[in-house]
């Protein structure tokens, strides 16, 4: 079994005691919840004898980079669907479709209108025209497999805690915690995107109803920050020494520290982040940042 660590947030003049699961640390390039995604689907790609992988992400996918270094480490030849064709001609200023370019991955690059039809049986039918056989995995690796690893997040041993809290993206990591925790906990998801659609997303996996969305904390909406968010994650990185990504995780820890706050837990509550990593885009983000004279994400000790 993985050992992951558990490491304890100091939180002066407040009952609640707050904990975070450093799933960051599972692995040093396929990382947290990327990790237990991919777990099953590599197993069932080899059941299958596929030798290549095939998915989607935008410019700096935690996704992509992680089936890049997973499908080279076991033995798969990659394919990455970018989302903007424009990118095709940037791939040495960007760290993430480098990183995936050097380790093997195949791009191909389409418009965002295109990338918008990728679930389609029509687009499904062209690349498989275009790459013959390849076993699938949907934008940010959300399927049964993936729900499955996640589910392994939560043992038995998590039994004291009141609350499990996690980022959420296309769902599939808190559908395998929500099927995994117990009746007295409760899981509070911090969608990263703006709208509703996540709710009907997550049943078609979730199997418990002890859960619930906060939708406060997207910062703006997917990839969008504020010097407040990047001041909150420097922050907390010179307190805690926890490196938090901007995109899922930052915002998670924001809006439960700013709940703790608002008195939203009861006292005495113990509360469990789950960090799902996702550092290797801060690198990104602070190229973003640079060009748009904004605070930077600094991890310095």
């Amino acid at each position: 079994m993985l050992e992951i660590p558990t490491q304890k947030i100091h939180m002066p003049n407040s009952s609640i005691q707050l904990f975070i699961r450093r799933e960051d640390l599972i692995h040093p390039f396929v990382s947290g919840n990327k990790f237990r995604k991919l777990k099953y689907n590599l197993i069932q790609a080899k059941k299958e004898n596929q030798t290549t992988l095939l998915t989607f992400g935008g410019a700096f996918s935690n996704h992509i980079a992680a089936v890049a270094y997973a499908g080279k480490e076991n033995g798969f030849k990659t394919i990455g669907v970018i989302r903007g064709d424009e990118l095709a001609s940037q791939i040495d200023q960007n760290p993430t479709l480098k990183f995936a370019h050097e380790c093997g991955m195949e791009f191909y690059f389409v418009t965002r209108e295109s990338y918008r039809q990728k679930d389609s049986a029509e687009f499904i039918q062209d690349l498989k025209e275009k790459f013959n056989s390849f076993y699938l995995l949907p934008e940010g690796g959300t399927n049964d497999l993936a729900v499955k690893g996640c589910s392994e997040m939560i043992t038995g041993e998590d039994i004291e805690y009141n609350f499990i809290c996690t980022a959420v993206g296309t769902g599939g990591t808190i559908s395998g915690i929500i099927n995994s925790v117990l009746s007295h906990q409760k899981v509070l998801g911090f969608p990263a995107l703006k709208g509703d659609f996540l709710q009907k997303d997550i049943r078609k996996f979730a199997q418990n109803e002890n859960w619930e969305l906060v939708s406060d904390y997207h910062f703006g909406g997917y990839g969008k920050v504020t010097n407040e968010l990047i001041q909150f994650i420097n922050l907390f990185f010179a307190e805690n020494k926890i490196p938090l990504d901007p995109i899922y995780t930052g915002k998670m820890v924001f809006g439960v520290i700013d709940l703790i706050q608002k008195n939203y837990f009861p006292e005495n509550s113990r509360i469990l982040l789950i960090h799902t990593g996702g550092i290797q885009g801060v690198e990104g983000m602070n190229i973003k940042l640079k060009k748009n004279n904004a605070p930077i994400i600094q991890f310095i000790d």
